[in-house]
């Protein structure tokens, strides 16, 4: 399996080296490691204690091998290298304040790679047979599923390298955080290929509705994944908060931001629609128009 996506703004297509590649295939593609170690990597008591180790003080080690492997442009960052008080400090970074443009229209929560259903019910024909995403499973809850049973969906994927903060994508009054317990898979597409409804269905998450003015309630859904400590908001709820203002952070690890929009109200980016048609995934960065 090769994990290939369009990159956005240089218009070309790019490969992608996740790290630790070698040990996310035997996991989700071996027998002996879905068997035998799967079942282990995705508790929750495993991320945590790695979560610890990323916080402790003589972590920082690992920042600049990390930065220089996955080339990370410490440009954009508010801290210098020598600045970071643990692996996690550097993990979740901000940004300078005009590392991001914020474009019109519906705009990308965070830097990362992206996939979008202009119908929900497009999923069908998206993942292989017996991979049956539902959004009552996703929401643990029947009555929100059927309010969003006729919205566009989006998912944006963060890498390890990618910058770890999420913003909300429009301008809104937000609710509080609704959080749904559960496990920590992968989101690395090596997991999505075989294990999608187990890890968007499955894995710890949470959401938020943003009110907006008149686009209807957009669903912002924060899922976090293998490794991943925490899932930090940063936001006050029912305070009225601009496009781009800043939700909250991952910590160390992979994770995704879901988006469900009302379809009769956004029309996404016909590019990100085309890639997603084609199975691959579109890279975006923070404050890039997604949709209008």
């Amino acid at each position: 399996m090769k994990i290939e996506f369009i990159h956005r703004k240089k218009g070309i297509k790019q490969s992608e080296t996740p790290p630790g590649e070698g040990f996310l295939k035997l996991l989700y593609h071996n027998p002996f490691g879905k068997m035998a170690l799967l079942p282990l990597v995705k508790r929750k008591f495993l991320s945590e204690y790695y979560g610890r180790l990323m916080d402790k003080p003589n972590s920082v080690s690992k920042i600049p091998s990390f930065v220089k492997e996955l080339q990370i442009n410490m440009e954009e960052s508010e801290k210098s290298l020598e600045d970071f008080i643990s692996f996690n400090d550097f993990f979740y970074r901000k940004l300078k304040p005009n590392a991001r443009t914020i474009e019109e229209g519906l705009v990308s929560p965070g830097d990362g790679k992206m996939l979008a259903f202009e119908n929900i019910k497009d999923l069908e024909k998206f993942f292989v047979k017996g991979q049956d995403f539902t959004l009552e499973a996703f929401l643990a809850d029947k009555k929100l599923a059927k309010a969003y049973a006729n919205t566009s969906l989006i998912i944006l994927r963060l890498a390890p390298n990618d910058y770890h903060r999420y913003h909300f994508p429009y301008s809104g009054t937000p609710s509080p955080i609704q959080k749904i317990d559960g496990s920590y898979l992968s989101v690395s597409p090596y997991a999505l290929a075989s294990h999608f409804t187990e890890v968007f269905c499955g894995n710890k998450r949470e959401y938020c509705l943003l009110k907006t003015q008149n686009k209807g309630d957009i669903l912002i859904a924060p899922v976090g994944a293998t490794m991943v400590g925490s899932i930090i908001e940063t936001y006050t709820p029912n305070q009225a908060v601009e496009k781009g203002a800043e939700m909250g952070y991952f910590a160390f690890g992979g994770s995704s931001v879901v988006l469900l929009v009302d379809r009769e109200k956004f029309t996404i980016a016909p590019d990100i629609i085309a890639n997603t048609k084609n199975k691959i995934e579109t890279f975006v960065q923070m404050g890039e128009k997604i949709g209008s």
